[in-house]
C-alpha cells in the first residue's frame, strides 16, 4: 500500500501510521519495518521514525493468524472438581490462556482436555480470574455458563477471597499495612503497568509473616484485581517481589523463572449449592528454596 503523508499525520510515528492505516497492531506493523516490509521515501525505515509531511509511505503488514485455544494434554495439579467448577494449583512458568506470543502449553489448553468445552469466551473459557505466568497457585475454571456468572459476580462483588505469599525486597517500616493506587498502562513503557492518575482503583492489604536482615516474606490479601496489581503495588512502595524482571531485578541465586510470588488460599461460596469452599496449596519447592536461600544470605 501506498500512502503521501499529510500536514495533520506530520510527526506520527511510522509503526503508529501503519497500524492506523492497515488496521494491524502496532507490534505488527513494528515488526514488518523491521523485517524491511516499510519504506519511506523508498528506504526502509524503523518503527520509531517520525514521519513529514509529503514522505512517501510503502508498507505490507501481514495480518496474524487468529488465535484459538486448542486442547492440549497437558498435567494438571487439580485440588477439587465438580459438575460446576475446578480448582487448579498452576505451576509458575505457565501462561494462563493463549495469547500472542503464547499460542500453546497454556492452563486453558490443558483444562480443555481435562474436561472438554468450558463456558465463556472463547481464548478465556471458564476464567473467573488469572494468573501473572511466573506466578504460582490456585485458579478456579467455571464448567458451566451459570456457574461462570455466578463466579464472575462474585469475584467483582469482592466476595471471592484471595490471599498470597510474597518474599520481597527490604522489610516494610509497617508490620502490615494497605496499599492504595490505581494502575493502568505505563505511559512510559506500554508492556507493563504503573500507578497512574487515571488508572482503575486498586486496594492491596499486606501483613509481615516473616522478617529478614534484607527481605521479609509477607502475605497479601487483594480487594481488586487489577494485572499485576501487588508486583506494580509493592514495586512502588520500594519493596519489588524477589526476583521480578519487570518491576525489581533477577537475582542470579534465585531459582525460580521470575517473581517469588505465590497465590496459596482461595475462599468462596460454590455457585450452585451456596457452601463455603475453602483450599490451600504450599508454595513450591523453588519458592522455598529461595526463602532459605534470602534467610541465610541475611
Amino acid at each position: 500500500m501506498l500512502h503521501v503523508v499529510t500536514a495533520d499525520q506530520a510527526g506520527e510515528r511510522t509503526d503508529v501510521l501503519v497500524a492506523a492505516l492497515s488496521g494491524a497492531s502496532r507490534s505488527a506493523a513494528a515488526q514488518s519495518a523491521k523485517e524491511g516490509g516499510v519504506l519511506v521515501n523508498g528506504v526502509p525505515a524503523k518503527p520509531s521514525l517520525a514521519l513529514e509531511p509529503g514522505d512517501v509511505l510503502e508498507f505490507s503488514v501481514s495480518q496474524r493468524a487468529p488465535l484459538t485455544a486448542v486442547p492440549e494434554r497437558i498435567a494438571l495439579d487439580v485440588l477439587y472438581e465438580d459438575d460446576d467448577l475446578i480448582v487448579i494449583n498452576k505451576p509458575a512458568g505457565m501462561v494462563t490462556h493463549p495469547a500472542h506470543g503464547a499460542t500453546s502449553g497454556t492452563l486453558v489448553n490443558a483444562v480443555l482436555a481435562h474436561t472438554g468445552a468450558l463456558p465463556g469466551d472463547a481464548l478465556r473459557p471458564g476464567l473467573v480470574h488469572r494468573l501473572d505466568r511466573d506466578t504460582s497457585g490456585l485458579l478456579i475454571v467455571a464448567k458451566r455458563e451459570e456457574s461462570l456468572r455466578r463466579l464472575g459476580a462474585a469475584m467483582k462483588n469482592r466476595r471471592i477471597a484471595r490471599e498470597y505469599l510474597g518474599i520481597v525486597c527490604g522489610v516494610p517500616q509497617h508490620p502490615r499495612g494497605t496499599i492504595e493506587g490505581p494502575i493502568g498502562r505505563d505511559p512510559r513503557n506500554r508492556l507493563k503497568f504503573a500507578i497512574v492518575g487515571d488508572g482503575k482503583p486498586a486496594i492491596t492489604h499486606y501483613e509481615l509473616r516473616q522478617g529478614f536482615a534484607k527481605h521479609a516474606e509477607l502475605t497479601f490479601r487483594l480487594e481488586t484485581g487489577r494485572t499485576h496489581q501487588i508486583r506494580v503495588h509493592l514495586a512502588a512502595a520500594g519493596h519489588p517481589i524477589l526476583n521480578d524482571p519487570v518491576y525489581g531485578n533477577r537475582d542470579p541465586r534465585i531459582d525460580l523463572p521470575g517473581q517469588a510470588l505465590h497465590a496459596w488460599r482461595l475462599a468462596f461460596r460454590h455457585p450452585a449449592t451456596g457452601v463455603p469452599l475453602e483450599f490451600e496449596a504450599p508454595p513450591p519447592p523453588g519458592y522455598e528454596r529461595s526463602r532459605a536461600i534470602v534467610s541465610d544470605a541475611d
